[in-house]
């Protein structure tokens, strides 16, 4: 009975380390940052929770509100973006590759980051705004880099956004957002086929 009742042990400790390692693989940090009111301009950017640029997650967060405020005025959404970036701003091209984004009337885009806003509701966002960033088991995979990701209500997979850390400070500033302003599925009042 003692051999069995080892052989039941390793078993049991095997399964367990196990589990672990499935449930570490697959886990997954998630935070949501709640705005009352979006920023009118760029000192009340920098006075939102997470300005302090220690929480890369409430700069992804703040990524979504700047890239949003396009709408509202160009240059100081590019005024936030730029204080997200840190050392190094927007260049002429990204400036120009996010303005093409707005002439093709997709405003709606940046909205969709905004917890409630779905194609049948023309992405209305619910109040006060929320934004969810969330990692996964390869996020950490570049010392000094992380990479996020914004679940858009028109899209059918989570958008990555990398912040990079300046070690001097321990600040994480916005580095890449390459898909946060691509394609989602159309308004409900823009689509011929609702």
């Amino acid at each position: 009975m003692s051999l069995l009742n080892e052989i039941k042990k390793l078993f049991s400790s095997a399964t367990k380390k196990v589990a672990d390692n499935v449930k570490k693989e697959f886990s997954t940090t998630r935070k949501t940052y709640s705005f009352n009111e979006l920023p009118a301009d760029l000192e009340a950017f920098k006075k939102l929770p997470g300005a302090d640029l220690k929480d890369p997650y409430a700069v992804v967060a703040l990524t979504v509100l700047a890239y949003d405020h396009y709408s509202v005025n160009k240059e100081e959404s590019y005024a936030m973006l730029d204080f997200l970036r840190g050392p190094r701003p927007l260049s002429n091209f990204e400036k120009s590759s996010i303005n093409d984004r707005w002439m093709d009337g997709k405003d709606y885009v940046t909205r969709s980051y905004f917890a409630g806003a779905v194609p049948a509701n023309n992405y209305t966002p619910q109040k006060p705004y929320r934004v969810t960033v969330s990692d996964n088991p390869y996020s950490r995979d570049n010392e000094g880099y992380l990479v996020l990701y914004l679940t858009s209500g028109g899209a059918d997979s989570p958008r990555p956004v990398t912040v990079r850390q300046k070690a001097s400070t321990q600040e994480w500033f916005l580095w890449d957002t390459p898909g946060i302003l691509a394609d989602i599925r159309t308004p409900a009042e823009r689509d011929p086929w609702a």
